[in-house]
């Protein structure tokens, strides 16, 4: 469901709140803004959030309601999740007849009602109220997130009480947690994120407040509704003062870090401030060294998704005595748990391993692990020549970022050791292109070079919510599929269920392009012939691309058609 734009306008106009000759003006706005009609109005001063809120009940047959001298019954609410208000941006408001009636600003938001549903295990009855209200009374009016989040902050303490000890402050004095909603706020945010197994928090502030958003599997989605744009600042104070940060200096970004306890879980917070237009964002990266380990136990590349094909010729590799193995892809798609994956493999007892990362994520038993600290001058390059001393068999670049580091590992490489590092590209040909612009002997370099491996991450179809689709011709054309060949074929797509929070994804899997060095690749390398020959002489010697190796997964069911459009191009030379 969607606002259809002429009809608001025309109720609009029909209950006097603007004049028809406006619906105009409302339209170049919202062109302008790139907002919604209701909302572009509002702005422009035409309308108050009330007159969109009855014209919005108006037209989808609901009832309008005034949260201003509403109050709900919280006792007969008591059994509604605590994070609801939050998460839904919704106001809870009574039972009536075994349904939940909530308010909301927004009833074009079929799919978050759809989750609501979910939560609450049973139907849902929805009015409409203005945004303003809304926003205060999902946000609490003494409160930032009321009652749901004050019985969030509880279970925490309660664990605290067992076990959880919180490094540089994060609960700071608890007579201050006590009155104080932002921390609070941040507390919670912090617990829901782990829960929910987030990689990422984006406190994100914008002209409609602050959105606080997770990435879960690669994608963000939002925690709850905007936040009034005046917990912006001791929002992000707090942040800085957990971080230990500065938290006069508003107009440079900043990094620093805090660490939480749980028992024995040790999960650490890496802090990302950046100024902005509308204040200061911030990102919050979480590494729970705990998880990782675990997952890292049953680490495979089995289990990473690679396939047969791809596996025995990844293997070959990795198993050769000397010669440099580099794995490329953006920020999160998996290239150092590739590596790890493979060292799991390799490691024995016989062989000395030594690894150089930015930072440490997880330790591996028997495995020498060195981290990077440029403020100490322990860099990639100075780290990597002392490692050298250590007369190891297998080296581990976590990055290779610049000139230096780079000469260290091809000469590591042509020497007798077996070296594993990871780069910025976008694909095994843009890999070269970088180590050649750094400046090395191109013959040196591919002389090192044993194999290139581009990687990125696709979500796959929650299990529990699968069904089968058909795509029109236009879908099929614009992922570079004849319509003849496929518009008759099955794909499959995540309907969205409560298994998945409704997302239709859990979980990841790699999709790998790796390209087997050989004498006539060096040659023409060296020889700096087009990207297109070296690709078609690849193509012949068996490297798939990132594109097919997509297409192989939505056709076997695992992933689906737009998330592969999400992480890959169309490749015109290989449509299908």
């Amino acid at each position: 469901m969607s606002y259809r734009w002429l009809k608001i306008g025309e109720l609009l106009v029909e209950s006097g709140a603007i004049a028809p000759e406006q619906i105009e003006i409302i339209l170049q706005r919202m062109k302008l803004l790139g907002v919604r009609f209701g909302e572009a109005g509002i702005e422009l001063g035409f309308y108050a959030e009330e007159d969109l809120a009855r014209v919005l009940a108006k037209q989808f047959g609901m009832e309008y309601v005034d949260l201003a001298s509403f109050s709900p019954d919280s006792e007969s609410l008591s059994e509604i999740p605590e994070d609801l208000t939050v998460r839904f941006g919704v106001v809870p408001l009574e039972r009536s007849d075994g349904a939940l009636v909530v308010a909301t600003a927004d009833p074009t938001d079929v799919k978050r009602l759809e989750h609501l549903e979910w939560a609450v295990d049973g139907p849902v009855i929805v009015k409409v109220a203005g945004k303003s209200h809304v926003q205060r009374q999902a946000a609490g009016s003494q409160s930032v997130s009321g009652e749901a989040l004050q019985n969030t902050l509880e279970k925490f303490r309660d664990i605290s009480e067992t076990g959880i000890r919180v490094d540089k402050d994060l609960l700071a004095d608890m007579d201050e947690a006590e009155h104080s909603p932002v921390i609070k706020l941040i507390d919670t945010t912090l617990v829901d994120a782990l829960a929910k197994r987030a990689s990422d928090i984006h406190i994100e502030s914008g002209d409609d407040g602050v959105m606080i958003k997770y990435r879960i599997d690669g994608v963000l989605s939002r925690a709850m509704e905007p936040l009034d744009r005046r917990f912006q600042g001791p929002i992000i104070s707090r942040i800085k003062v957990m971080s230990e940060l500065d938290i006069s200096e508003r107009r440079t970004p900043q990094d620093g870090r805090f660490k939480v306890r749980i028992g024995g879980r040790s999960i650490d917070f890496r802090v990302s401030i950046l100024p902005s237009s509308f204040g200061e964002d911030a990102v919050i990266r979480i590494l729970d060294k705990t998880s990782i380990a675990a997952d890292l136990k049953g680490l495979s590349l089995e289990s990473l998704g690679f396939n047969e094909r791809e596996l025995k010729r990844f293997r070959r590799q990795i198993q050769a005595p000397y010669g440099m193995v580099l794995v490329t892809g953006p920020t999160g798609s998996g290239k150092t748990t590739t590596l790890y994956a493979a060292l799991g493999e390799i490691h024995t007892d016989q062989e000395k391993i030594i690894t150089i990362e930015d930072p440490v994520e997880y330790q591996v038993p028997g495995i020498v692990q060195v981290p990077v600290n440029e403020k100490k001058g322990l860099t990639f390059a100075r780290g990597l020549r002392s490692i050298l001393r250590h007369d190891p068999d297998k080296i581990m670049v976590g990055e290779i970022r610049d000139p230096e580091t780079a000469e260290i590992a091809v000469q590591s490489a042509l020497t007798g050791h077996l070296v594993f590092t990871t780069v910025h590209a976008n694909n095994v040909f843009d890999v070269l292109g970088r180590f050649l612009h750094m400046g090395l002997e191109p013959y040196h370099f591919v002389s090192s070079l044993n194999m290139v491996l581009a990687q990125r991450l696709v979500r796959i179809i929650c299990p529990y919510c699968k069904e089968r689709v058909r795509y029109d011709r236009t879908v099929l054309t614009r992922a570079g599929l004849a319509y003849e060949r496929y518009g008759h074929h099955d794909f499959f797509e995540g309907r969205g269920c409560e298994r998945c929070n409704g997302l239709g994804y859990a979980g990841r899997s790699a999709i790998i392009e790796l390209l087997e060095m050989n004498d006539e690749l060096r040659e023409m390398i060296i020889s700096r012939v087009p990207i297109g020959q070296l690709r078609q002489s690849a193509a012949r010697m068996g490297t798939v691309f990132l594109r097919q190796a997509a297409l192989e997964k939505v056709f076997a069911g695992t992933t689906s058609l737009p998330e592969i459009d999400r992480v890959t191009f169309v490749d015109e030379e290989m449509t299908a």
